[in-house]
């Protein structure tokens, strides 16, 4: 038995209504960041054992949208919203990365060359789409969406929390400071009192 038309009707507009919704909200831009408030930029400032390389609050219109520490004791700020990524993941258009590891240069044998960068060697990868610039005791990535980008970005950057001059000689790099010889936090065996 079939329902009378004035009742399909309202199922059909409440079912159209309900499809449009969710529609809407597939349309919605869920890789997006929300701007990283300035109280994360923090612990950079008062890092003592490493000078925190950034490129200001904003940089060619994007703001920080990330800022993060991995268990090596590197950091990373990212600029602007995910261009690719979802939930955890996120590849910015611009990020810049710190590692206290001025032994290790990432990158292993892929296609690269080397390049000037304020004064110091660095090297250019993935068509000049990414800088590692080893520069005091620290090495610093730069990984952009374009390789103009990624210059410019070299350029900028500075030392958080230090005075410093955008496009200023950078200083050189220091011998191995052999942070790779030390063992990070979490591999040290947890303290345990005596007695």
């Amino acid at each position: 038995m079939r329902s009378p038309a004035f009742v399909r009707r309202p199922l059909c507009a409440f079912a159209l209504l309900g499809l449009c919704a969710l529609g809407l909200g597939a349309c919605a831009d869920t890789l997006q960041d929300r701007p990283a408030p300035p109280s994360v930029l923090e612990p950079l400032v008062m890092e003592e054992h490493l000078p925190v390389y950034w490129l200001g609050g904003t940089f060619r219109r994007l703001g920080i949208t990330d800022v993060g520490r991995d268990p090596s004791g590197a950091y990373e700020i990212q600029y602007g919203n995910c261009l690719v990524g979802g939930e955890s993941t996120c590849v910015p258009p611009l990020a810049i990365v710190t590692s206290p590891d001025n032994s290790f240069l990432p990158g292993g044998d892929t296609a690269r060359r080397e390049v000037s960068v304020r004064g110091v060697h660095g090297r250019a990868e993935q068509g000049g789409r990414t800088l590692i610039v080893a520069t005091g005791g620290v090495v610093v990535d730069l990984y952009a969406d374009s390789a103009a980008l990624a210059h410019a970005a070299a350029e900028t950057m500075v030392a958080i929390g230090a005075p410093g001059i955008p496009g200023a000689p950078l200083p050189p790099p220091l011998p191995d400071t052999g942070f790779g010889e030390r063992p990070l936090p979490s591999q040290q065996p947890p303290f345990a009192p005596a007695g």
